[in-house]
């Protein structure tokens, strides 16, 4: 039963940081969306800042994980394809959480802000690595690879503000698009179809099950 009312505790505080706002959200909203009173809901969740750093902690790591999970061995360009397949396959289908991580970490202060950043900035590691291997072996040339990694994590990042998985584009051709694009802002361009098979070789779906296992992916 403590199981099942984290959980519900945690979905509602998702729900609730990334459409009203860490902030604007109460202890008394949140306790009335589980159905339990404030008391009860301080013994499963201590407080709201801890409960916003667990969500933020396990979002990240989600994320450093399938980004860990990448072969090595891979050259840049599908090292890059698939980070950023991970990322839009995330932000597509757990956007509540993942605009939470984005928006919302400001809201952490002292140590637990750092331990986020800290959480980030791993993550983003992975991107920076990425461009940096592939601007040395001439695959990329961009003039700033640190605003070239801003602006493809802010471009990934978007989906999670506008796509619906019951929309017309299929997470397939979302991802691959966006792998496109993102080639293509490093001076690599590539067709779709070519996008395509570097995804299907990278064969992503065990990633995204290891990493989220609640979802199957699409």
């Amino acid at each position: 039963m403590a199981g099942g009312t984290e959980e519900q505790i945690r979905r509602a505080a998702v729900h609730l940081f990334a459409t009203r706002g860490f902030h604007a959200t109460g202890i008394r909203q949140l306790a009335e969306a589980v159905g339990i009173n404030s008391s009860t809901l301080y013994h499963y969740m201590g407080t709201k800042e801890d409960l916003l750093f667990a969500i933020t902690q396990d979002s990240s790591r989600r994320l450093i994980d399938a980004a860990g999970r990448l072969s090595p061995a891979l050259n840049p360009q599908e090292r890059l394809c698939g980070l950023v397949y991970l990322h839009v396959w995330s932000h597509a289908t757990h956007p509540e959480e993942t605009a939470v991580v984005d928006n919302e970490l400001r809201c952490l202060d002292g140590e637990r802000l750092a331990r986020a950043v800290e959480l980030r900035d791993r993550y983003e590691e992975f991107w920076a690595s990425a461009i940096a291997d592939g601007c040395a072996s001439g695959t990329f040339a961009v003039q700033d690879q640190r605003i070239a990694r801003i602006a493809l994590l802010q471009m990934c990042s978007g989906v999670a503000g506008w796509y619906s998985t019951s929309g017309e584009t299929s997470l397939r051709d979302l991802t691959t698009t966006y792998a496109q694009m993102a080639l293509s802002l490093l001076s690599c361009g590539r067709d779709h179809r070519t996008i395509e098979r570097i995804l299907d070789d990278l064969d992503l779906q065990p990633i995204v099950a290891a990493a989220w296992p609640e979802t199957a992916p699409a």
